[in-house]
């Protein structure tokens, strides 16, 4: 997606310890504030990439207001991440939390001009 258009939002979330990268974005409609498209580009290990790409299925057709609410835990347990991996599902969380942000971002900077 292009991260310059004001209805993409971008969040790109790492945890240096392990090496796993999260990049998300999301394309949202401006009228609904219903996410139309998510997509991600995960550089880690298996339960990262997993986490990535089921937290994509979960925000696709919901408001950006119901994605914030996203928690780590859903994401773990959907996937039954063992405790060692549970930093992949906040990842998770948090690249969603980031993408939500850049994304009310723009559209505040936007609407100031």
């Amino acid at each position: 997606m292009d991260k310059t258009l004001r209805n993409v939002g971008t969040g790109v979330v790492g945890a240096p310890a392990c090496g796993d990268v999260i990049k998300l974005q999301i394309q949202v409609n401006d009228n609904t504030g219903v996410i139309e498209e998510a997509k991600f580009k995960t550089f880690g290990c298996g339960s990262a990439i997993a986490s990535s790409s089921y937290l994509t299925e979960l925000v696709q057709g919901i408001t950006i207001e119901d994605a914030e609410k996203i928690k780590n835990i859903e994401i773990a347990k959907e996937l039954s991440l063992p405790p060692v991996k549970l930093h992949c599902s906040m990842l998770a969380e948090d690249a969603i939390k980031a993408a939500v942000r850049d994304y009310k971002t723009k559209r505040s900077s936007t609407t100031l001009h």
